[in-house]
């Protein structure tokens, strides 16, 4: 399952290895269309990608230092430093194949 993020925890969930955060909040229809996805996909990366949650009605602050402006949004961090975003719906698997190439990309 997710981590869940706060404004009061959220440097520490990003920390370290390739992390996933899904930017959401919980009257955004698009955003439930992910979440399923989501899910499956962190049941297949296992532990080599952190999956974090972040509602972003809870700390416009820091949505807005990651650039977020619309939900859903997926932000990679690698080493508690954001580096790439994604905004939208996306299928599993064009999600996925995005996914090894972070991996690719930020492990190597």
């Amino acid at each position: 399952m997710a981590v869940i993020a706060t404004k009061e925890n959220f440097d520490e969930t990003t920390k370290g290895q390739l992390t996933l955060v899904d930017f959401w909040a919980p009257w955004c229809a698009s955003c439930k269309m992910t979440e399923p996805v989501l899910e499956q996909l962190e049941q297949e990366y296992g532990e080599q990608i952190k999956f974090v949650k972040f509602n972003v009605d809870e700390s416009q602050e820091i949505a807005m230092s990651c650039k977020v402006m619309s939900v859903p949004s997926l932000v990679v961090f690698n080493d508690g430093i954001a580096k790439e975003k994604v905004t939208g719906v996306y299928p599993k698997a064009k999600l996925s194949k995005y996914l090894d190439k972070k991996l690719e990309q930020y492990t190597n």
